[in-house]
């Protein structure tokens, strides 16, 4: 295939983790160095900041600062949720892409982001070609909600669940310092998949972890809720449950619901707004067990943890955002690089590959019914065998003072 020569745009979408500016460098310092890449843009708040022509030229920044962002969280090059229409009903926000494109010459498009980010990736794709623009278009996977369709996992998600497990083994033993009875009900992130919630399994595994899990895949029953609670809490007046943001009874209806508003809001993708399910679930244990209940909500902290990243996260996620320069000057497009498990000697590799945008735009993937136990109330062995190779190896940023030294980007405009 012939070479395709011009120059290459990055964004970032949807929420930070601890690891999608890994992914940046991976894709920044790889097209940096590309013969086919004249220039390369970092996009001011992903498809927002195409469309206002607001991006960065990265060949003014210092090396040792794209270096620095394999330990910095967050998107340091700032992101969005924002939806594109459907082109053939209102096209405006394509066109103006298309003009931006030709105008500095974009011949590859990179995105990194979860499962609404492969769509806006997919539109685009289609778009440009319909249009006879020839662009590449990359997804990079990122999503600490492990839910994104046809990789094995996704960057982020190992190391929010070192976060989440490590803080829930914390809890647990925070739990009994005193010789009082105890309550403890633990919200974790997952609107639709409990990936997250089900890391809490991990501290478990180490005897340090919750009594019962509680994830999105399975209906939520609140009489045999509280029948369990009562059970285990009879024995040793210590309860920790964990559960997932976005549980819902049989009805459909969130559990989040049952005390607030919250969950009858939402976002620009048409999602529920969530959280509160874990007061709402302690405040019911504390009338039915008549003790001291708390609701512990990991809410933002799970999300940018950098301070406890996976290294296996970390250099995975920047391994993909090379990968997806790489395949692209190579000739693919309209893709997403997703990982692939294997084994060698008995230990767990990661394998790059490549999936169409089109099967994973906007489909998610739920944690398998058999690796949830036959209860509904706790996770399999076989879960714990998934996640264990994921969260290994320490990733810290370097230290400056006692506090993390995160990388600080000129963030010099590209000129019009």
């Amino acid at each position: 295939m012939a070479k395709l020569v011009g120059n290459a745009i990055f964004g970032q979408s949807g929420g930070p983790t601890s690891v999608i500016n890994a992914s940046a460098a991976g894709v920044i310092t790889e097209a940096l160095k590309n013969d086919c890449i004249p220039k390369v843009f970092g996009a001011a708040h992903g498809i927002r900041g195409i469309l206002d022509e607001k991006f960065y030229d990265m060949s003014q920044e210092d090396p040792k600062e794209l270096e620095l962002l394999k330990t910095t969280p967050s998107s340091a090059l700032g992101s969005v949720r924002y939806k594109l229409a459907d082109p053939d009903k209102d096209p405006t926000d394509y066109n103006r892409m298309l003009e931006v494109f030709k105008k500095y010459n974009i011949r590859y498009f990179f995105y990194n982001g979860g499962n609404d980010s492969m769509d806006t990736c997919n539109k685009i794709s289609k778009f440009m070609q319909k249009s006879g623009h020839e662009c590449r278009v990359m997804g990079v996977p990122k999503t600490i909600d492990n839910d994104l369709y046809g990789t094995d996992h996704c960057p982020g998600y190992a190391s929010a669940a070192k976060y989440v497990a490590t803080s829930t083994m914390e809890i647990y033993h925070d739990a009994r310092v005193y010789d009082t009875p105890m309550v403890c009900v633990l919200e974790v992130m997952g609107r639709n998949a409990g990936w997250l919630t089900a890391s809490t399994a991990l501290a478990a595994y180490k005897g340090a972890g919750p009594d019962l899990i509680y994830l999105p895949e399975i209906e939520f029953d609140m009489d045999k809720f509280i029948v369990n609670c009562k059970k285990i809490f009879e024995k040793s007046g210590k309860l920790i449950v964990a559960v997932s943001e976005g549980i819902k009874d049989k009805n459909g209806k969130y559990i989040s619901e049952y005390g607030s508003d919250l969950a009858s809001e939402k976002d620009s993708f048409g999602h529920a707004q969530l959280g509160g399910t874990a007061q709402v679930l302690a405040d019911i244990l504390k009338k039915e067990l008549k003790c001291k209940t708390r609701a512990i909500e990991f809410s933002l902290l799970q999300r940018c943890a950098a301070h406890l990243a996976s290294a296996t996260d970390v250099e995975e996620a920047f391994t993909a955002g090379q990968k997806a320069v790489q395949c692209a000057v190579d000739g693919t497009t309209d893709h997403m690089v997703a990982y692939e498990r294997s084994e060698k000697d008995g230990k767990y590799v990661c394998n790059y590959v490549l999936v169409n945008l089109d099967k994973v735009a906007n489909t998610e993937k739920a944690v398998p019914r058999e690796w949830i136990n036959k209860e509904g109330t706790g996770l399999t062995q076989d879960y714990i065998n998934y996640a264990l190779p994921l969260i290994e190896g320490e990733s810290k940023p370097p230290m400056e003072n006692g506090l993390p030294r995160f990388a600080k980007l000129k963030k010099v405009l590209a000129k019009k």
